[in-house]
């Protein structure tokens, strides 16, 4: 079962989400020696960043060996104000003197969608295991028939931050989109035809391994699709969220009262 945490207002959720990052990311560093967390975009991670980074937080995690990722993407220059990366930047590497090392984003300038979705699956699978040869890794890529459940092993997210969507997306996987049901791959380049526009995702295979997954939810506006979610039947089509089922990880909703107020209690 989820573990559901409900604050009073937009403030404290920020604050009991920090909380819950310290200790995953603390936890992770005491076992593993470091910790892999994948960011959200939106305006409620943003106030999780900033908090982290802010005094009351800063000192609480030893930042140098904490490792980031970007769960999705929009297809925009990475000092575009849509970027993902820009706000993460700019509230939380950049506050916190994060190494560029420790950064692995989607490289959008590349041009092609497929190519950089491409690149940024092979800097995953590199930053998860240093010793891959990128040559061997794309003749392996090239094989009939493969599905990502027979590759040497899928790495492993120490947290994945998620939002949610009025219409029921996560990442950057939308309702009747192709990505949905992507088996093959940890990121791709999703067209979604509502936008008229490639955005750039990982897939729910990687995002289901791992070893944490916490949404982020605030807002009247997310309340009604938010009990379609948790409590509605199954239509993950319409409704991609609820494809997020960790297969051996936590799942972690963290909600302020507006988003929560349609739930059963």
């Amino acid at each position: 079962m989820p573990e559901i945490h409900i604050a009073g207002n937009s403030a404290s959720l920020a604050h009991k989400a920090a909380d819950i990052f310290v200790d995953i990311a603390n936890s992770a560093i005491r076992d593993k020696g470091s910790f892999s967390v994948s960011l959200s975009g939106g305006t409620t991670p943003k106030a999780l960043y900033s908090l982290l980074a802010s005094a009351e937080y800063n000192s609480k995690i030893d930042w140098s060996k904490v490792n980031f990722f970007f769960g999705d993407e929009r297809n925009v220059p990475d000092d575009d104000a849509r970027s993902n990366y820009r706000m993460a930047r700019e509230t939380l590497f950049e506050p916190l003197q994060i190494n560029e090392s420790n950064v692995t984003t989607w490289i959008t300038e590349l041009g092609s969608p497929p190519d950089v979705a491409e690149m940024y699956e092979l800097a995953i699978k590199m930053a998860f295991d240093p010793t891959l040869d990128p040559a061997s890794d794309a003749a392996e890529e090239e094989a009939p028939d493969k599905t990502i459940q027979s590759h040497r092993g899928l790495p492993e997210f120490g947290l994945v931050l998620l939002g949610l969507g009025a219409d029921g997306h996560t990442a950057s996987l939308f309702p009747h989109t192709t990505a949905l049901n992507e088996n093959n791959r940890l990121a791709v380049a999703n067209w979604v035809p509502q936008m008229d526009e490639y955005r750039f995702t990982m897939t729910f295979p990687l995002i289901n391994n791992a070893a944490n997954i916490m949404f982020l939810v605030s807002g009247t506006e997310k309340a009604a699709t938010l009990k379609d979610v948790i409590e509605g039947a199954y239509r993950p089509d319409v409704l991609p969220a609820q494809r997020v089922k960790p297969g051996h990880g936590e799942l972690i909703w963290m909600l302020d009262e507006a988003a929560a107020a349609l739930l059963k209690r």
